[in-house]
């Protein structure tokens, strides 16, 4: 199955710390609600930088994570975060900045900001003003929360961050004032103009950067961005492992043909079920970088990427839970996972059949059976990038 109609709600973010330090005072979170279509995610901009910074935006961000998605007042909420905030005592003010984003599939977005710079809402080719109500939290009157509440259409981009972007370049003779919420905006349109597909993280980062190369490359506070894009879902397929039934390899060769989505197989027994029933040639990639640690991909009509099966997967997993890093050869498990992170919803078509090279007991311990290694994948997918996956057991 897969799904045409449904809107999906892509978060990203990108951050640096303060020049000399190594640790940013900005905290930027995001979990799905559980049994509920959203999303909520929290940036919080500790008092001053470095570690102390980050342990106050941490316990900030971590409460109103936890208080927005249950039913707790929003100015409650604020109060409590404010009341828990131990207090500086060299300036005497306990409080950390913070923005949440609330965004259901639906479409309805709800957005609380205390200090930070205003929220942008981007939609291709029209300027929007998003009202905004006012409120005072009772013990704290000198504060004010901004509360906004609006329905967001498909191709909708909520951008967000610290005040290391709006301030970048502060002082210089062409921002004597900072890089300010109007020109990061004109930036921001500028990307998407050039790419109206760019990505939550990509846009995330590209604005980051922007704001350090305002500073000189020098960032003078914690530079945080997040993104939140409202879109149709980009979907993936991923073959692996033969059918338990070998009645069914025509089904997974007919399920391959007729998926109207980027296509993975992973697995040489699989792809070659396939390349016979669809009566397709196998080719090896020729000139890849090669990798001691990853088997090489190959190539066949009509999918984007063709892997060996168990190695691939278990490497695959283990740069998704640690992170793709910034600079990496693009072996099959780097590749694979850029795809994953790329996709909105993953469907494993996952063979039962047992492979008894994988029953030997000098077989690397790391990886599992392959049924096993997809559901960690899809745990790990659901979970930290916060995809959509299903598995399909043949």
């Amino acid at each position: 199955m897969f799904w045409q109609d449904e809107s999906f709600v892509e978060v990203g973010s990108y951050q640096r710390p303060k020049s000399g330090q190594a640790i940013s005072g900005d905290v930027f979170l995001s979990e799905k609600v559980k049994h509920e279509p959203r999303i909520v995610s929290v940036l919080s901009d500790g008092l001053g930088s470095g570690v102390k910074a980050s342990v106050l935006a941490t316990m900030t961000a971590t409460m109103a994570l936890k208080f927005t998605a249950s039913t707790m007042d929003i100015a409650r909420s604020a109060e409590v975060i404010m009341d828990t905030l131990p207090i500086c005592s060299v300036r005497q003010i306990s409080y950390s900045t913070f923005t949440i984003v609330d965004v259901a599939r639906t479409g309805q977005a709800r957005i609380i900001e205390h200090g930070n710079p205003s929220f942008l809402l981007i939609r291709p080719g029209e300027e929007i003003k998003v009202e905004k109500m006012m409120l005072r939290p009772r013990r704290w009157r000198d504060r004010i929360i901004h509360f906004s509440n609006f329905e967001v259409r498909r191709e909708d981009r909520i951008l967000f961050f610290s005040d290391g972007v709006t301030q970048a370049g502060t002082g210089h003779v062409k921002t004597p004032f900072g890089w300010g919420i109007e020109n990061a905006e004109a930036y921001a349109r500028q990307l998407i103009r050039e790419d109206a597909t760019i990505s939550a993280r990509e846009l995330s980062r590209r604005m980051v950067d922007k704001a350090r190369e305002i500073d000189g490359w020098l960032a003078k506070d914690d530079i945080t961005c997040g993104a939140v894009y409202f879109r149709s879902p980009r979907q993936l397929l991923v073959l692996t492992g033969p059918p338990f039934n070998r009645s069914h390899d025509q089904d997974l060769a007919m399920m391959a043909m007729s998926a109207p989505v980027p296509k993975v197989i992973c697995g040489g027994t699989t792809a070659n079920i396939i390349a016979r029933r669809l009566r397709r040639e196998i080719q090896n990639d020729i000139g890849q970088t090669r990798d001691p640690h990853v088997p090489p991909t190959a190539r066949m009509e009509g999918f984007d990427l063709v892997t060996e099966g168990a190695i691939t997967l278990g490497e695959t997993l283990r740069l998704l839970e640690e992170g793709l890093p910034e600079q990496s050869s693009p072996n099959a498990a780097v590749r694979l996972a850029q795809m994953f992170i790329d996709s909105d919803i993953v469907r494993f078509a996952v063979g039962t059949s047992v492979n008894e090279a994988h029953q030997d007991p000098e077989f690397p311990v790391e990886f599992d059976l392959r049924r096993n290694i997809v559901k960690r994948i899809a745990r790990v997918l659901e979970n930290k990038y916060m995809k959509r996956t299903h598995i399909q057991y043949l």
